[in-house]
């Protein structure tokens, strides 16, 4: 089942990959889908957990934590008019419970500011700084580089085909 998953994303190009079918066929002759299922949850959390710890460690000489890094480039993205706090929180990664103490320390840093909304006071924007735009243009090409010696296994067609996955994994957990 998952090798012909995999066979019909790519249009059979994978036959051509011995040792991927090998490891697969592997997979197929192990027993019950029950098992199945719960050895690739294993294994993406496994995965997700190894590749956690290991952008911890980049970010470390910068001085961020993932989850402050990941607020960043969602205000990078944004722009100067900013994000609602709330609507960062909801953009991030791993969801942050408490997204006001997180941007008080990126604020303390210099790296964001924050201001309330002229139309409804409830509202706050956050802003990436220059501190902030100048510290992403530092981490940016060491990102690159860091991303490419993760994943310089796979060719370009099996990072579409895990991404084709991961996407069908997520879309299965919001239609349940």
């Amino acid at each position: 089942m998952f090798a012909g998953k995999l066979r019909g994303i790519e249009s059979g190009r994978y036959d051509e990959d011995n040792e991927l079918m090998e490891q697969i066929d592997q997979i197929e002759t192990r027993p019950k889908k029950s098992f199945l299922q719960q050895e690739a949850f294993i294994a993406i959390q496994r995965t997700a957990d190894q590749l956690q710890l290991r952008i911890t460690e980049f970010l470390k000489p910068y001085n961020l934590s993932p989850t402050q890094f990941n607020a960043l480039r969602i205000l990078r993205g944004a722009g100067e008019t900013g994000l609602a706090c709330s609507i960062v929180g909801e953009r991030m990664i791993n969801h942050d419970p408490d997204i006001t103490r997180l941007m008080d320390r990126l604020e303390k840093r210099r790296l964001v500011q924050r201001s309330r909304d002229q139309k409804d006071r409830r509202v706050i924007t956050a802003r990436i700084t220059t501190v902030g735009l100048d510290l992403l243009k530092t981490i940016d090409r060491p990102l690159e580089e860091f991303h490419r010696e993760l994943m310089n296994k796979m060719d370009e067609r099996k990072l579409k085909s895990l991404l084709l996955l991961l996407e069908e994994t997520r879309r299965a957990e919001i239609m349940s």
